[in-house]
């Protein structure tokens, strides 16, 4: 009987020492995550708030075969930059998908019209797309590789894309070229994926925005 005993008491001290010691381990990690989380910033983030007047987008979409390209613009109603640094660490940018405009500046042709109804971009119940920046990852210089979530017609995906970003004066100036496969956020119309049609009758899954922004403190 005393040798059971023993043998129990020794089972469990031993159980005792273990969990005691996989406990530490696991506060221990919880404290370095938690410290590394701190570290990546140091507390001097600058806000910029983008200026709607002075920022646009240009888009640019066309046929399969190229023959037949649309280019326009559109507006980036509010958002704002997060810098820190020096450097860009995140940000947000919204877009009015109302202001869709040709290259002419027109807004009420049949081209500008069809972009904006179910075919396209359905801007009647879903009248705006945001982008919300992540980070960005120095290649050289100013010029940048920018990473974040982009999200039209309620359907949210991530992007990257390459974009200069300038820090001076109180001001940031960000000018980037951003391609998406339209497709991947339900804007299917003439499409090769989903259609069987003549080359100059597909339109090209790509659409490019040069984003050109100006945020000021």
């Amino acid at each position: 009987m005393n040798n059971n005993l023993s043998i129990n008491y020794l089972i469990l001290i031993i159980t005792l020492l273990l969990f005691g010691c996989h406990g530490t381990v696991k506060e221990e990690n919880k404290n370095n995550a938690l410290a590394n989380s701190v570290s990546l910033h140091d507390g001097n983030e600058e806000y910029f708030t983008i200026d709607s007047k002075e920022s646009v987008v240009m888009w640019k979409g066309g046929t399969l075969n190229g023959l037949n390209t649309h280019t326009g613009y559109i507006s980036i109603s509010k958002g704002k930059l997060i810098i820190e640094n020096g450097q860009l660490i995140g940000g947000t940018a919204e877009v009015d998908m109302n202001t869709i405009e040709d290259e002419a500046h027109k807004s009420d042709d049949g081209l500008i019209k069809h972009l904006k109804d179910p075919d396209f971009f359905d801007v009647e119940k879903f009248p705006f797309s945001t982008i919300v920046l992540s980070k960005a990852i120095p290649i050289n210089g100013e010029n940048k590789r920018v990473t974040g979530n982009l999200t039209i017609k309620n359907i949210t995906h991530p992007v990257s894309f390459p974009a200069k970003i300038e820090v001076k004066d109180s001001i940031v100036k960000m000018n980037g070229k951003l391609v998406i496969d339209r497709t991947a956020w339900d804007i299917r119309y003439k499409s090769r994926k989903f259609y069987d049609l003549l080359a100059d009758q597909t339109i090209s899954d790509s659409i490019e925005f040069d984003i050109n922004i100006i945020a000021k403190k």
